[in-house]
Parts: C-alpha cells; sequence; structure tokens
C-alpha cells in the first residue's frame, strides 16, 4: 500500500528541516506533502532545499484545512498526519501503518509520542500542565488502545467523511468524530515532539488553547475562565510546582493560564465583532 504523509506548516523555520529529513529517512518509501499555511518566516525558503517533496501553499487558514489540501493532492493508499516540529524513529511510519496494512484497523494513533526538548524547563512543565507525566511521555499513562487523533487512516475513509472540520487547537479530533469510530494503537511507532520552550511560546500556545471549542459550549468557557483566575492560578502553580519539584512552574503557571484567558476573551471580542 503506498503512504502519504502530509506535514502543514505555519511559521516552523526552527523544526522543518528537521522534520523532512527523518521523514526521507525512513525505513518505508513514501511519499512527502508539504502544505505552507501562509508562512511568514523563511519555512518555504527551507523546504525548497530538500528534494523530493511535494509543497503546495495558501493563505493561513488553518492547519485542518491545510491537511485537506494535502490529502487532496495525496497519491497514497494510507495517510499519515504529522506536525512539523516533530522528528521519527525510522520505523516510526512502518509501525504506525502496520495495523492497517495487516487489515486490523483503518486508523492508528501512537503513545510512543516523546517531549524532543525534555531539557527545557518550559517545554517540561508544559508535559506536566497539559499531559501530567513526569518523564517524557506525551500521551497519558492513563490512555488506552483507542484514541480520537488519528495519526494514519485510509484516505478511502478520510474522503468518505471530507477530512477535518476547522475547529482550531481541537481540529485533528474532527476527524473520528466524523467517521464514528476510533484510531487503534500502533505499538512501536515512536516519535519525538517539540513543547513551547520559551514563556513567549507558552502564552502563544495556552491562548490558542483558549480559543478552542469546549465541551459544555458557553458554560465549558466560563468554568476554564474561572480555573485560569489568578487565585486559583496561582494556588495550582505552588502545589503542583512542589508535586513536579520544578519551582518554575509556579511562573509557568501564570503565564499558562493568562493565555489561556486571553485566548478565551480573545474568541468572544471575535464573536461580538460577527455580529
Amino acid at each position: 500500500m503506498k503512504i502519504s504523509v502530509i506535514v502543514p506548516v505555519h511559521n516552523e523555520e526552527r523544526f522543518i528541516s528537521a522534520c523532512l529529513t527523518s521523514l526521507k529517512q525512513q525505513s518505508l518509501s513514501v511519499e512527502i506533502i508539504v502544505v505552507d499555511d501562509g508562512s511568514k518566516d523563511r519555512s518555504v525558503k527551507r523546504i525548497k532545499k530538500i528534494r523530493g517533496i511535494h509543497l503546495f501553499s495558501q493563505s493561513h487558514l488553518g492547519a485542518a484545512l491545510a491537511r485537506n489540501r494535502g490529502a487532496k493532492h495525496a497519491r497514497g493508499d494510507i495517510l499519515v498526519f504529522v506536525d512539523a516540529d516533530m522528528t521519527f524513529d525510522k520505523n516510526f511510519i512502518k509501525a504506525l501503518v502496520k495495523p492497517i496494512v495487516e487489515g486490523r484497523t483503518k486508523g492508528t494513533f501512537t503513545k510512543e509520542e516523546r517531549v524532543a526538548n525534555w531539557s527545557s524547563v518550559w517545554a517540561r512543565c508544559f508535559n506536566f500542565e497539559t499531559v501530567g507525566n513526569r518523564d517524557q511521555r506525551r500521551v497519558t499513562g492513563r490512555q488506552g488502545d483507542e484514541a480520537n487523533v488519528f495519526r494514519a487512516v485510509l484516505k478511502t475513509e478520510f474522503d468518505r467523511v471530507g477530512g477535518f472540520e476547522a475547529t482550531g487547537y481541537t481540529d485533528d479530533w474532527t476527524l473520528a468524530k466524523k467517521l464514528g469510530y476510533l484510531a487503534k494503537a500502533a505499538p512501536n511507532a515512536i516519535c519525538y515532539h517539540t513543547n513551547p520552550d520559551s514563556l513567549a511560546a507558552v502564552f502563544r500556545q495556552a491562548r490558542w488553547i483558549g480559543k478552542r471549542r469546549y465541551r459544555f459550549g458557553e458554560v465549558g468557557r466560563i468554568i476554564a475562565l474561572g480555573r485560569a483566575s489568578l487565585p486559583i492560578s496561582l494556588f495550582l502553580g505552588v502545589v503542583k510546582a512542589f508535586t513536579f519539584r520544578t519551582p518554575g512552574f509556579m511562573v509557568f503557571k501564570l503565564v499558562y493560564d493568562l493565555g489561556v484567558v486571553f485566548g478565551i476573551l480573545s474568541f468572544w471580542l471575535t464573536k461580538s465583532h460577527a455580529r
């Protein structure tokens, strides 16, 4: 079965070369499709330096629509979706698609995703906050053998439901909802993902997270706003700093929660202007 790897890119000049080089070194031959999502930095220039990459461009519409555009041009039977700030074990693709090739499932994910920049205190704090792990695992230890985020899926299935929906931070969850089933875990598919490694990057990521869709709609946003308020943020920052034995977590937590607050307020402001 032919495999197409799709990489959405938006201002990823720091990481894109390593990502594409890692993909070209895979033990399986794959088609690599990059969709530049309106980058303003030198991402495109760096992509063009690497041979054998199929490059497409669009205005800044978000990762979901970039993935969908890449899928339209893909010639593979299996689509693999990765991010530009990831690198991979040489057998990552082989292990990821094996359950699909063997006919045991229509889509897979990996529990072997690890933090690439663990030496950064802010990257570690981001993992403490979002995953709760004390080690490099970027997937919670409570994760079962099914998940709502697909790393690989049959192209026929992807095309059947029309791909991802553009919902922002949670857009990679939308495929499972449309398909009506979850991705299966692919053993030994090892990859590395970069976490925000500066307070500015933490703030930007948290602001994006704050803009996401919430389970209970507006009520969910109000609850999230309360959790990110200064008294609760300070309290949790101190508690988790002791829990994870990382004093810097107190600073991280304040910056992260401030980003969430800005994201929620920005969403409401945008929504108000749209009316």
